[in-house]
């Protein structure tokens, strides 16, 4: 084991004093701290005394940090400083995580259930997405890397650690960092690697990370890698030309849907693939369970905003050409440019919205048609008034007989406004003093049906 830059009780930067060692590596160290004046616990990263000597391992350790500084999410470690010891060794300060990688979960517990698994790998994609839509591949994602710590809620985070040997792609006018890897060099786990990666790493774009997160996936659900050997000349001859094999023939009641997702992530061409991380964790939808959704929409909004902002770089691709996270990421769904089709939706709405404009201001320019209507409207009313009067006799009238002699009679005494056709039907229920009108009424026959219009009231009474 190499021996760690710092040992338990040292206090570095004036403000870090050390607790105790977390683990060491062939290139580095971590180990557990407290932030004096905030009373904190962090986790300080170095690189080994061995490693001080290699331009190349120390350029990778400053990349790890600016990489994980720039991907705003939660599903990755914070950064919190970096700085130098007195040594010349560089150290990073990162937040402090309780918990296990999912390498421990699968010692521990075996095969997992198909939506936990399917959960933690969109949490991972979630941070993939952040990643690649700034132009960095992470091209070593492994069950070691995914970190599962416990949310105050008592919920379930996966953390992606380790962008060591990030790729950052280049962008129009930039330089990139692809020189610091040479093509010849192996660099990441040769389990969860692509077949592209394990013969040109330098050459790999995002779909190599959705490789391994599909190896990933099968491995928490089946409990193995989907290519496995003893040796590894034979793990690189099955991975670069043996057939994927069907996650259903370890683990029989896999979904035979998640058994076609992960061989198509699986795929040794990079362009039968998903063009990106978005249709990936769509395609994952219906297996994982319903709060997993939160990941699914994030990740989409994130490769959109991309999209419509131009900013991120190319990071695959379908057999129609390529597919990037900017500009023109295209071709993407049944051989239509995907941005292309958006400014298609987009017109259609802008003309009908001048068209329904254009309409209201002809139609307010013209002249109303219903203003005869509305000024008609007063004649009408003192013949249709009397209608929905309570009194009976309003509604329905007596017979003609009856309404010639003792009503009629009574009616003499009434002021000469009784001549209004309007009027008598409102006043005739009023008896006179002294009028017998209303002792025939019991012996009267039942009225007649009501008149079918107002004219009809009208005449009846003349």
């Amino acid at each position: 084991m190499n021996d760690p830059p710092v040992h338990e009780g040292e206090i570095l930067a004036e403000k870090y004093r050390v607790e105790r060692v977390l683990g060491v590596g062939g290139m580095g160290v971590v180990v557990a701290a407290t932030h004096l004046q905030l009373e904190e616990r962090v986790a300080i990263k170095f690189l080994v005394k061995e490693a001080l000597g290699n331009a190349e391992a120390v350029a990778r350790f400053a990349r790890e940090a600016r990489a994980a500084v720039k991907i705003k999410s939660e599903h990755v470690a914070r950064v919190i400083d970096v700085g130098t010891l007195e040594t010349g060794a560089p150290y990073m300060v990162m937040e402090y995580l309780e918990g296990g990688d999912l390498s421990q979960v699968l010692q521990s517990r075996g095969a997992l259930p198909v939506e936990e698994a399917v959960e933690y790998v969109l949490q991972a994609a979630e941070a993939i997405a952040h990643a690649h839509v700034l132009g960095i591949v992470h091209r070593d994602l492994k069950p070691a890397n995914l970190f599962l710590i416990r949310r105050p809620d008592g919920t379930n985070a996966v953390k992606v650690l380790d962008f060591g040997i990030s790729k950052v792609m280049p962008r129009a006018g930039s330089s990139s960092d692809n020189a610091m890897t040479r093509t010849r060099t192996v660099m990441g786990s040769p389990l969860y690697m692509s077949p592209e990666q394990m013969t040109s790493t330098r050459d790999v774009d995002g779909r190599t990370d959705l490789w391994a997160l599909a190896a990933i996936l099968y491995e928490l659900v089946s409990g193995q890698p989907p290519f496995n050997a003893d040796t590894m000349p034979q793990l690189c001859g099955l991975i670069l030309s043996a057939p994927t094999p069907s996650i259903r023939s370890v683990r029989p009641n896999v979904p035979p849907a998640l058994d076609a997702v992960l061989r198509r992530c699986l795929e040794k061409d990079p362009g039968r693939r998903y063009p990106n991380v978005a249709e990936f964790a769509a395609a994952l939808g219906e297996f994982a369970p319903r709060r997993a959704r939160t990941s699914i929409d994030r990740i989409s909004r994130v490769i959109q905003s991309a999209s419509m902002t131009d900013s991120g770089v190319i990071l695959g691709g379908t057999a129609g050409g390529q597919v990037q996270t900017g500009g023109s990421w295209a071709e993407t769904r049944d051989g239509l440019p995907v941005k292309s089709s958006r400014k298609w939706v987009w017109a259609g709405i802008v003309a009908a919205a001048l068209l329904v404009a254009i309409a209201l201001v002809f139609a307010r320019r013209s002249p109303a048609p219903i203003e005869p209507t509305v000024a008609a409207q007063p004649v009408a009313v003192p013949i249709v008034a009397p209608t929905p009067a309570p009194s009976p006799l309003a509604v329905a009238p007596p017979p003609e007989p009856i309404a010639a002699s003792p009503v009629v009679a009574s009616s003499t005494a009434l002021p000469p406004a009784t001549a209004s056709p309007v009027k008598p039907a409102v006043k005739r229920p009023v008896p006179t003093p002294g009028a017998r009108a209303p002792a025939p009424q019991p012996t009267a026959p039942p009225p007649p049906p009501k008149p079918t219009s107002p004219s009809d009231l009208f005449d009846d009474r003349k």
